[in-house]
């Protein structure tokens, strides 16, 4: 009976699933002490004799003391059988007659597993609380239990009990059910937009009980994997890619919806999406203060579920059906080529600071999931209230965890890392004895302390099921740790390139002193990237993004007008680098809107000839306007609404842009794996050979080689100048202009299907034969070598 006992207690073989005991209030049952071998050293006879002795001994001794035993426990009126579970893996797992639960909580005293069915989610009701036994149920820091039985349509939460304090960084409150952090899919309201029941904006939420099958067809879905210097990636909020009436899908707004609109990105020459926040998230987390959305979704609640209200099924079978749905946008975006990297926000939560609700991680294990100072204040790197604790053991191993099953369930293609200079701080109670096994010398690291070698950073960069994935940083925080050209890379993360936007905004506008950086975003960054082993594809290249102005009001507004944001007009980046062309505002001369067409494909042209990676927001490719509001986060509107109507009045550009990206992947010399050499390109003024790096110069033209289109001429002219330059003679050979931004549509790009495409050309073929070309202000032109026959 003893050695029973001893066989039952919890581990981690293929067997663990035994009886937990009843949950009784008071101090938890006594386990029997295991007694030394008293008959070691006897012989056989003896030690029968001495066993028959103890066991009649023992039964007497029970008879007497009636010590508590392991009893049958069920659940849900006995249709499941409550079990003691396995600690790994963490989440809901789905097995062979059951579910398995284990979640990790260091500091909690006591846990109980709650169960619901839908019905009682939406009236608040918990159908069924589970009681975790610290005895059978814990194992280390994490509660587990399993359920044998069918939970098909059933959905699950946490209470924890524990100390709150809130000045000692503790939040156990047993009235709150919390979310798992490993739940898949996570199911509250159902129609964006629309509180609940009695007006309630955060309703009661729950985790979905996964199944142990997949109901998923991938149709023999593959990684892409697509070398990074050939991607070309599109930005898109993928609500707002088909929210507007003018998409004509049938479920506007959705994963389902977008697949209709894939044909779309694929002849716009987009061979990768970026999503902008898809996990779940509550879009009306301001409704209680005020009347905007979270429209941009930067406010996670749970990262490992894609956002229900993003897709047609919603809450539908428990979710399953949305991530079934998501499934469906990956594999329709495969099958055209495009690959797709998810926006992951692991730098805070939606659960804000100390005044923000309990939702989730600040419920299961405040201290260790959030930064936190010495009385429990939250550190704020992210501007958002809260930051995530990166790097502590436990979170770094959840956030790699979460990579993982996006990449291996949800066949995701890469990631981009919001404020990703938070992955590299110190976290709270910094150890570096249980980081790196040993006291480091003159260690003076605090909590939120930039590190060299980030554990969770090195995590990543070197898990074997995340090799080959897409890791891209935004190399900043709110904090003011601003990284980029030095976040602790491996040699495989990339990161948003700020400097390049900020020095090709100021060269294009025409801004003195900026020659000689325009050149090197031109090379793909060398003096960012070259020094730390890094290759020009390191470098993603963007000029907007979904964070300020678009592309048709940077050439239309010198100052933002974020008014409708309710704050004051003091939200939003002050120093935008903009330039109106000439007037404030969308009304304007005829020459002042026809010089903003020109600089809107200059842009468009030095992103497409620019080494490195280039990345466009949803909607720049036909000029879509947010009337000067550079910080849009809260508005579910047209105002964020990629409008197809809109598409086809602005035609020309969308063009322009097409026909740029079939440019660039039609040139090997424009997406160079190292960066180019002095044999390969070529630096020129107005005169060829002679390019001008002085403070006032605002030309900068190259040539450069290329295996199939023999050489080609770049030249940028941003002065308010005129001027014919010279260019590189060639013998044997002759410059035929492809691109010139100063043409009216659709010369500005000449293809060779163009009806009138050789009387276009023969118009300049007097300056052609002198080898010379006009160009006027702000302009920029690309012409090929072609043999002279």
């Amino acid at each position: 009976m003893k050695m029973m006992a001893m066989a039952e207690a919890p581990c981690l073989c293929a067997r663990p699933f035994l009886a937990a005991r009843a949950w009784r209030p008071g101090p938890a049952p006594r386990l029997r002490r295991w007694r030394p071998n008293a008959t070691a050293g006897k012989g056989v006879g003896e030690v029968c004799a001495a066993a028959v002795e103890a066991a009649t001994k023992a039964e007497e001794e029970e008879d007497e003391e009636e010590e508590p035993v392991a009893e049958d426990r069920y659940a849900l009126g006995g249709a499941c059988r409550v079990l003691a579970g396995m600690p790994a893996p963490l989440g809901a797992t789905a097995l062979a007659g059951g579910v398995n639960f284990a979640v990790y909580s260091g500091g909690a005293t006591a846990a109980a597993l709650c169960l619901f069915t839908p019905e009682d989610l939406k009236a608040d009701r918990v159908s069924e609380e589970v009681p975790l036994d610290p005895l059978m149920n814990r194992t280390g820091d994490v509660w587990h239990v399993f359920l044998e039985g069918e939970l098909h349509g059933m959905l699950y939460g946490y209470r924890f009990d524990g100390t709150f304090a809130p000045h000692c960084g503790h939040y156990f409150d047993v009235s709150n059910v919390v979310v798992d952090p490993y739940a898949k899919a996570v199911i509250s309201r159902e129609e964006y937009g629309v509180p609940a029941h009695g007006n309630n904006c955060w309703p009661q939420m729950a985790g979905m009980i996964p199944l142990p099958y997949s109901t998923f067809d991938w149709e023999g879905d593959l990684p892409l994997r697509y070398p990074q210097k050939d991607l070309v990636i599109y930005e898109m909020h993928l609500r707002g890619f088909t929210k507007h009436d003018s998409s004509n899908v049938e479920h506007p707004g959705t994963f389902i919806g977008a697949v209709s609109k894939l044909d779309y990105l694929k002849e716009l020459g987009v061979n990768c999406i970026e999503l902008m926040p898809c996990h779940e998230f509550n879009e009306l987390e301001y409704a209680t203060s005020s009347s905007k959305m979270n429209f941009w979704g930067y406010s996670t609640i749970n990262f490992f579920s894609p956002m229900t209200r993003y897709t047609s099924g919603g809450i539908k079978n428990c979710g399953r059906d949305g991530i079934n749905e998501f499934k469906t946008f990956v594999r329709e975006s495969h099958k055209r080529g495009i690959e797709v990297i998810l926006d992951v926000v692991f730098n805070h939560t939606a659960e804000g600071n100390e005044n923000g609700p309990i939702l989730s991680f600040r419920g299961v294990d405040n201290t260790t999931y959030y930064m936190l100072a010495p009385k429990g204040e939250f550190y704020n790197y992210s501007g958002c209230g809260n930051t995530f604790n990166c790097n502590h053991p436990v979170v770094r191993q959840f956030i790699v965890d979460c990579l993982r099953y996006w990449v291996m369930e949800m066949h995701i293609d890469g990631f981009r890392f919001d404020l990703a200079s938070i992955m590299t701080r110190g976290s709270s109670l910094w150890d570096p004895i249980n980081v790196y096994g040993a006291p480091i010398e003159g260690d003076m690291i605090t909590t939120g302390t930039p590190l060299v070698t980030p554990p969770l950073i090195d995590m990543i960069s070197n898990d074997p099921i995340l090799g080959g994935v897409k890791l891209i940083a935004e190399a900043w925080d709110a904090g003011g740790l601003y990284q980029v050209g030095q976040f602790p890379h491996w040699n495989v993360w990339s990161e948003w390139n700020g400097k390049y936007r900020d020095i090709v905004r100021q060269f294009i506008k025409g801004t003195d002193g900026f020659a000689g950086g325009f050149a090197e975003c031109l090379c793909g960054s060398p003096q960012l990237y070259q020094a730390g082993g890094r290759k020009p594809w390191h470098s993603i290249n963007f000029v907007c993004a979904h964070d300020g102005f678009t592309l048709a009001d940077l050439v239309t507004y010198n100052n933002k007008y974020n008014l409708p944001n309710g704050e004051d007009n003091r939200d939003g980046e002050n120093h935008n680098l903009s330039w109106n062309c000439g007037e404030e505002g969308e009304f304007a001369r005829s020459s002042v809107k026809r010089l903003r067409k020109r600089q809107m494909r200059n842009f468009f042209v030095c992103l497409m000839v620019s080494q490195g990676v280039p990345m466009f927001y949803m909607g720049d490719e036909y000029g879509h306007t947010k009337g000067g509001n550079n910080n849009t986060y809260c508005h579910d509107s047209y105002v964020n609404y990629f409008r197809w109507d809109k598409k086809e009045e602005h035609s020309d550009l969308h063009r322009f842009c097409c026909l740029m990206t079939k440019f660039r992947k039609e040139c090997e010399g424009l997406g160079l794996e190292d960066f180019p050499t002095a044999e390969q390109l070529q630096w020129h003024g107005h005169q060829p050979g002679k390019p001008d790096w002085s403070e006032k110069s605002r030309f900068v033209a190259f040539s450069m080689k290329d295996e199939t289109k023999g050489e080609i001429y770049v030249a940028f002219n941003t002065s308010h100048l005129a001027a014919v330059v010279e260019l590189p003679e060639r013998i044997g050979h002759r410059w035929e202009p492809v691109v010139d931004t100063g043409k009216p549509a659709p010369y500005d790009f000449l293809t060779d299907d163009l009806p009138d495409r050789a009387l276009t050309v023969q118009q300049f073929s007097h300056f052609l034969n002198s080898n010379l070309y006009p160009m006027l202000s702000y302009t920029s032109v690309i012409l090929v070598s072609r043999p002279d026959v």
